[in-house]
């Protein structure tokens, strides 16, 4: 997929859109600014497949920039953390790519709209956004108001959300998820291979070295004199006899391996 990605930037780089996290920010900022002055521009702006139909087709592109809040307080939070998570996922996978992912995501949601016949919103989207930065940097930290706290985290909350979501949620619903994580999965879909690999490998080395504690821990407790009883953790000297007069291996402290 990573070649695929690189034969594509390569050719269509230059039509890449920089800055694309700035653009929909700031988007999202001039809509709410524009509904809290005129409340009706919303209606205007949503994804309504008949008014699509009739010709309004900037309601394809007007959906993405609608934020799903009216508190000027939670904006100002909901802005900042979406810039924190598009600008550095744009960084990391560069304007090209980045671009690549949103738009999988937003033709995705709206395939979906379209096939189910119900209009979507860009909160799936969103989430994507959060769930990649969770699984990309997870020991990175948000301010949650004055309290820190690490991004995994949040990524975990958010998809316990996405999957409650699916489970408790319609058929077009639930098909606005799994095409709004699209990009998420075929841009994280390697990293969280990779995460479940090593973690299984180190599940298997961990049971392997308890199982080897375990067998030395056995085999010291059981290295004691069949005789006196004194034992190799106490220091003692334990050989294995297996002399006729023993009748077969047994265990020995090196006084009575000599003198029985």
């Amino acid at each position: 997929m990573q070649s695929l990605f690189a034969r594509l930037e390569r050719r269509f780089g230059g039509f890449a859109i920089p800055n694309l996290t700035a653009i929909i920010v700031a988007g999202m900022g001039a809509v709410f600014v524009g509904a809290r002055l005129r409340p009706e521009l919303l209606e205007r702006l949503t994804l309504d497949l008949s008014a699509v139909g009739h010709g309004e087709v900037w309601r394809l592109v007007t959906y993405l920039f609608i934020p799903r809040t009216t508190s000027l307080i939670w904006i100002i939070f909901s802005l900042g953390y979406l810039w924190t998570i598009g600008s550095t996922l744009e960084r990391h996978w560069g304007s090209f790519r980045f671009n690549i992912f949103y738009l999988l995501g937003c033709a995705g949601t709206t395939a979906a709209a379209f096939l189910t016949g119900r209009a979507e919103t860009n909160v799936w989207i969103n989430y994507s956004l959060l769930l990649s930065f969770g699984t990309l940097f997870p020991e990175e930290e948000f301010l949650l108001i004055v309290i820190p706290i690490k991004v995994k985290w949040l990524a975990l909350f958010d998809a316990a959300y996405l999957a409650y979501a699916m489970v408790t949620g319609d058929g077009p619903e639930r098909a606005a998820i799994v095409a709004a994580l699209s990009g998420y999965f075929i841009f994280c879909g390697p990293t969280l291979y990779a995460m479940w690999r090593d973690r299984n490998l180190k599940v298997r080395q961990s049971a392997r070295r308890a199982a080897i504690v375990s067998a030395a821990d056995a085999a010291l407790e059981a290295r004691v004199c069949a005789i006196c009883g004194v034992s190799a953790e106490g220091g003692a000297d334990i050989r294995v006899c297996s002399c006729a007069k023993c009748g077969g291996p047994r265990n020995l402290c090196v006084v009575h391996a000599r003198n029985h």
